[in-house]
């Protein structure tokens, strides 16, 4: 497989922290990781998920990229940050990597759907419902997304918030968040919309039964307001991850917003792991 292209926040040369992107998301999403990075000697890479081909699907998907990280930090041990849908393929690269990952820090992820109930409470669930039971209408309507990033990404932006809650909405109101956004969305979209097709529908099956062979230490961060992945999620993924070690739930956020206050957190927690 040719290498997937990635951005480096933080340390030239520290501790390799790997960064998963959400869907619709990109590397850039990662930026704010960048101060606190530099402050705890921490190297983040982030890869760019849209840039590996699309007809790499499944297990050869999450071994591809398992095997990008591992030519990238060598011996050295390698902590892993994924972020709502990206928390799914971090997961899933996990149990590529075979016990090769020291921490797993998951952050508004989304469970999987098979486990309960959640599709009802998430703000996107007439978008995975599309996907689940009718994937061509859904590749459909990711292509219009991709046009509206390219040509409207305010709008995209606009609609995409428009179930903002918690302090999702004041940081939608933010220019300087708004900006990064967009240019997130731009990202996202800049070659096709395959790749993030591919990852909201592989997200949509069933993937529950995959959780028990993952016993790396994994700290749950999620907001309380979150609609986009439901609070009801991180309680799931805590009890089934073996080696869950921490479930923390901060009041009055949501989404973005939870991401945003744990970054720091995080950097902090695997600076003291070396």
């Amino acid at each position: 497989m040719p290498s997937i292209e990635f951005r480096q926040f933080g340390a030239a040369d520290g501790q390799p922290v790997i960064y998963f992107h959400g869907t619709p998301g990109s590397p850039d999403e990662c930026e704010i990781f960048d101060l606190h990075g530099k402050q705890h000697q921490l190297t983040i890479i982030c890869y760019d998920r849209s840039t590996i081909a699309p007809s790499l699907q499944g297990a050869a998907y999450y071994q591809g990229i398992a095997d990008e990280i591992a030519k990238k930090v060598g011996a050295n041990p390698v902590d892993f940050i994924g972020f709502s849908i990206g928390a799914f393929i971090a997961l899933q690269v996990c149990r590529a990597m075979s016990g090769k990952v020291r921490s797993l820090h998951l952050v508004s992820a989304a469970a999987p759907l098979d486990a309960g109930n959640f599709i009802d409470a998430a703000a996107g669930n007439a978008v995975f419902r599309l996907a689940q039971n009718h994937p061509s209408a859904f590749m459909w309507l990711a292509r219009v997304q991709g046009w509206l990033a390219s040509r409207f990404p305010g709008l995209l932006l606009r609609m995409l918030f428009s179930s903002a809650a918690g302090e999702d909405k004041v940081l939608a109101e933010d220019k300087t968040f708004r900006t990064a956004m967009t240019q997130t969305l731009k990202t996202c979209f800049k070659r096709d919309s395959l790749g993030y097709a591919r990852d909201v529908i592989a997200y949509v099956q069933p993937w529950k039964a995959t959780l028990a062979d993952i016993s790396v230490d994994a700290h749950i961060w999620h907001g309380a307001e979150d609609n986009w992945s439901p609070v009801a999620m991180a309680d799931f993924l805590a009890t089934a991850l073996p080696g869950c070690s921490k479930n923390t739930v901060l009041d009055g956020l949501s989404h973005y917003s939870c991401l945003y206050r744990a970054a720091p957190t995080i950097c902090l927690a695997i600076k003291t792991l070396s």
